[in-house]
């Protein structure tokens, strides 16, 4: 169970003995870090009824009693950018809000401790453009060239952002993750033998049971959009944003309220 506020860092409850102390719940079978106040205090009533064993010892505490330390800790976020990069008349006003959301993002990514990460997909492969990161410098280097046209392997997308938060998760295994999708949600490009959609639709189920966040951007026209992009969300698990006029502020907006909703 995570908590998401606002403040330098979100807080995270941890299984680690490192952290603030919170609160304090029975130990059952795991009697490590011990909460000794917790335990004074449910053994407290029983002393009286403890007579043979306060002939030895002065407080008669039993392994009933015995309570654990739940600990917080502050947990930075991961927040990784998956763009269709694909052609398109909005490819460039895609691109342009993308860049200016993970550069307004790395500006406060020292206090809040986040890094930002951004994957492109397009013709017949995605590509981590940004690894997570929380230089500006290194972004700005990273995002001067960006290559688009093409179609769209949006599983392929989907599957190297798994695989990035995977990977995170071994040297990071605190950090939350945060996925932001921006795509119409039409793909039209196989890893497998699967229709493109078909086979999309079989990767976000597995983002979702790794228990990702993610939010998706629909990039389609109102005026053409097929719902592929609020589908693409239901096996996601994540809410669905359409953003008409998208621009760098707003977009980062969207993602700093999801991170402290």
């Amino acid at each position: 169970m995570t908590r998401r506020q606002t403040g330098r860092r979100t807080r995270t409850e941890t299984n680690r003995k490192r952290g603030r102390y919170i609160k304090a719940i029975p130990a059952r079978e795991k009697e490590r870090d011990i909460a000794l106040d917790a335990t004074l205090r449910a053994a407290a009533p029983f002393q009286k009824y403890r007579e043979e064993q306060r002939k030895q010892v002065a407080f008669a505490i039993q392994s009933s009693d015995l309570q654990r330390k739940v600990r917080a800790k502050k947990a930075s976020n991961l927040i990784l950018f998956v763009v269709d990069a694909s052609w398109s008349m909005a490819v460039a006003e895609r691109m342009s809000a993308t860049k200016g959301a993970i550069l307004s993002l790395l500006t406060d990514a020292y206090q809040h401790r986040d890094r930002v990460g951004l994957i492109v997909f397009q013709k017949d492969r995605a590509q981590t453009v940004l690894p997570p990161t929380n230089s500006v410098v290194l972004a700005r280097k990273a995002l001067a060239d960006i290559p688009v046209g093409g179609k769209t392997p949006l599983s392929a997308g989907l599957e190297l952002a798994l695989e990035t938060f995977q990977q995170d998760q071994i040297s990071h295994p605190d950090a939350l993750p945060l996925m932001i999708l921006l795509t119409d949600g039409a793909g039209n490009v196989s890893k497998t033998n699967l229709p493109p959609q078909e086979e999309a639709h079989l990767i976000a189920g597995k983002i979702r049971e790794g228990t990702i966040r993610s939010v998706v951007i629909n990039m389609e026209n109102e005026a053409f959009d097929q719902g592929l992009a609020s589908e693409l969300a239901r096996h996601l698990d994540a809410p669905c944003y359409s953003l008409a006029e998208l621009k760098a502020e707003n977009l980062y907006h969207t993602v700093r309220q999801e991170m402290e909703a």
